[in-house]
């Protein structure tokens, strides 16, 4: 099965409408499931906090539980292997901020490929991962998926 790592938009994506790619297992960051978390219960309707407030309350107050208590499938990097990894991310790459050297540690511990939203694939993350030998690409949230489309 394929590990793919989401960043916090289409976390959000695939708990309010499902990004639904058979063959794939999803994992994400602590800091973007962070960012997730807080828009859903705290946002205004920004690019992260505004998916909740599309969809009816039921199913926003449904999408909002299963965020605080994300679901068994998807999984989050091991805390203490992650911090390691960081170390050296931020070694190699010392002016990243946190949630990049984080995102770069989740990658090259937990994930055969990183989908970054059309948002995060703007900013200094591709290079990065680039540089780490990390596989990534962009995940359309409008696009249609198939099996093949994981790499």
């Amino acid at each position: 099965m394929k590990r793919v790592l989401i960043d916090d938009r289409l976390l959000i994506e695939e708990l309010t409408v499902g990004i639904g790619i058979e063959g794939v297992a999803y994992a994400t960051s602590m800091y973007w499931y962070f960012r997730a978390c807080r828009a859903a219960v705290l946002g205004a309707g920004g690019h992260l906090s505004g998916p909740f407030e599309r969809i009816g309350t039921t199913r926003q107050a449904r999408a909002i539980e299963q965020l605080l208590r994300l679901r068994d499938d998807i999984s989050l990097p091991e805390p203490r292997a992650a911090v390691s990894t960081m170390v050296g991310v931020a070694s190699r790459h010392p002016r990243l901020n946190l949630l990049n050297i984080e995102a770069t540690a989740a990658a090259l511990d937990i994930a055969d490929v990183v989908w970054l939203s059309p948002k995060a694939s703007e900013g200094v993350l591709p290079a990065v991962l680039d540089a780490e030998g990390v596989r990534w690409r962009v995940h359309h949230i409008d696009e249609p998926s198939g099996p093949d489309d994981v790499g």
